[in-house]
């Protein structure tokens, strides 16, 4: 096991009914809040009503800033962060899925520091990240996720695209810590089953991901990551044929959260190769991130598994019940068990099918390694991914 240091601030209310709670806990942060959402779904909902009045109730004033996108963008963030800044607001609320959360993030670090968002994307062509990252001044964050799926609730990591530039890059640090985040399984009954479904295979990813490119001798780490992994996998397909499974649904919540608040990966390190390269089709293409991820991990494994056929057939083993005694043959079936799972949940697909043309294939590539890989020529992993390596692994899962 490596050695670590684990951080987790934020203080975490979970349980049906805990949103009601939002105007107490927000009221311990200051008068006047800035609620940071999407543009319809918590409307149709009714959330966002019993939001405004539980922070209304506790005699807060709220300014709503509903114009959040999927894959949420640099110019908008920089808005919602100048309002925040100018109505001298004291805290930001997020409410909605993945998108939200990253937006409020990064609304609440543009709104202090008065800089433009896309300065900050790790990876950015400017290079200002590398002075400007880790964050260590922001708003204070009080995020409640209307969607189990990135884990962005309680840690200190969002993802902005700057869609001027097609960068899909990654912000982090300290002060991006939710201060509280609000977890009720309720508020994920109405979620559509896509959603859902590309919400589960962003879970998993997120699992798997260090899991087979860290150290191989961190035991206690991989009995959580393997257990999260089995939990959503049972409970996925619960979630989708009966919505309001409060069971279900608070079980793949809470693995949402686990997977990504440092618990399973602290002294296993490891990194994550296969969002390196989803976010260059979700940066130009607008695509579900969580399918684009599902589309590529058949590929991506395929490509990578012999340099490492012991910790795929572990997880075949450990997680979808492989038998094969061969790590070889244990590895292949683990592949084929999660490409199996993929279309029992139906994200499985082809990035033709997403309505990405082919000849823009090879300048995602680019982009992944480059970004992806800190200017450093590969992105790290398994073996080190170069453009050559990225643009095969495109081109696979293409039809």
């Amino acid at each position: 096991m490596l050695n670590f240091q684990l951080h987790m601030p934020t203080r975490i209310l979970f349980g049906a009914g805990e949103v009601e709670k939002a105007g107490e806990e927000a009221a311990q942060y200051g008068r006047k809040l800035l609620l940071v959402t999407g543009r319809t779904a918590t409307k149709k909902t009714g959330v966002l009503d019993r939001v405004v009045r539980s922070l209304q109730t506790a005699g807060l004033e709220v300014l709503v800033f509903d114009r959040i996108e999927p894959n949420p963008r640099a110019a908008t963030i920089d808005e919602g962060g100048r309002i925040a800044r100018e109505a001298k607001c004291n805290a930001v609320i997020a409410l909605g899925g993945g998108s939200v959360m990253d937006a409020a993030k990064a609304i609440a670090t543009v709104a202090v520091s008065n800089r433009p968002i896309h300065e900050y994307l790790a990876g950015g062509q400017t290079g200002l990240w590398k002075e400007l990252l880790p964050i260590r001044e922001a708003l204070p964050v009080i995020t409640i996720p209307t969607l189990a799926a990135t884990g962005s609730e309680a840690n200190s990591i969002a993802v902005v695209t700057n869609w001027e530039t097609k960068e899909k890059a990654s912000i982090s640090g300290p002060a991006l810590f939710p201060v509280v985040a609000i977890l009720d399984p309720e508020l994920t009954y109405t979620v559509p089953a896509s959603y859902t479904a590309d919400g589960c295979a962003d879970i998993f990813t997120h699992l798997y991901e260090g899991y087979l490119t860290g150290e191989g001798n961190a035991h206690v780490q991989d009995e959580i990551t393997e257990g999260l992994m089995r939990t959503v996998i049972r409970f996925s397909r619960t979630v989708l044929d009966d919505p309001t499974n409060y069971e279900a649904r608070a079980a793949i919540l809470w693995a949402s959260t686990l997977a990504l608040i440092g618990i399973a990966g602290a002294g296993r390190g490891g990194s994550f190769p296969l969002h390196q390269m989803e976010h260059p089709l979700s940066g130009h293409y607008d695509i579900s991130h969580g399918r684009g991820l599902a589309i590529l991990a058949p590929a991506y494994f395929r490509h990578v598994y012999r340099d490492r056929p012991e910790r795929f057939a572990r997880m075949g083993r450990r997680v979808f019940g492989v038998q094969e005694t061969d790590d070889l043959k244990a590895a292949e079936a683990a592949i084929a068990a999660v490409e199996a799972w993929f279309a029992e949940i139906g994200v499985a697909g082809s990035l033709k099918k997403q309505g990405i043309p082919r000849d823009a294939l090879a300048r995602m590539a680019a982009d992944a390694v480059r970004i992806g890989g800190r200017g450093n020529g590969f992105i790290p992993g398994i073996r080190e991914l170069r453009e050559p390596d990225v643009l095969a692994i495109y081109e696979a899962c293409y039809e």
